[in-house]
């Protein structure tokens, strides 16, 4: 796990797992995307061993935070996931898994983890609070 701001890779795009920004639980968010639409279908956790394993076997597999252990979708439901490539963030703290999902991605049974609302109150109402751009941010 390193802490550091990780140095441009010499072709500019590959990036190592010693590069990656793992939280202080040793974790890093994984955004897992269909390949082909766009879709978010889920979002989970992994460890550097579970990226490894990932990148390895070319299955999306996740640290369970609630059960202690690693776990490889679709092994038990066979919603499998094939990867078909991972992208790391700018700040190398979180990756963009894009897939070719087999089956529905959420344990629910949807297809997707993101198929609830939380509606927007009304655009310019005088309690919203102003944004400012910053550079810094």
């Amino acid at each position: 796990m390193s802490g550091a701001t990780p140095a441009p890779a010499p072709d500019g795009d590959a990036v190592r797992i010693d590069d990656l920004r793992f939280g202080a639980d040793g974790l890093i968010c994984a955004v897992v995307q269909q390949h082909d639409t766009g879709e978010v279908l889920m979002v989970a956790w992994m460890d550097a061993e579970a990226v490894r394993r990932t990148l390895a076997t070319g299955r999306t597999w996740f640290w369970s935070r609630s059960r202690g252990e690693y776990w490889c979708k679709g092994e038990t439901s066979g919603n499998a996931q094939r990867v078909v490539g991972v992208r790391v963030d700018c700040d190398a703290d979180a990756l963009l898994v894009t897939v070719d999902q087999s089956g529905v991605a959420c344990h629910t049974g949807a297809r997707s983890c993101f198929y609830r609302t939380l509606p927007m109150t009304a655009a310019g109402s005088d309690a919203s609070p102003e944004c400012k751009d910053t550079a810094d941010e």
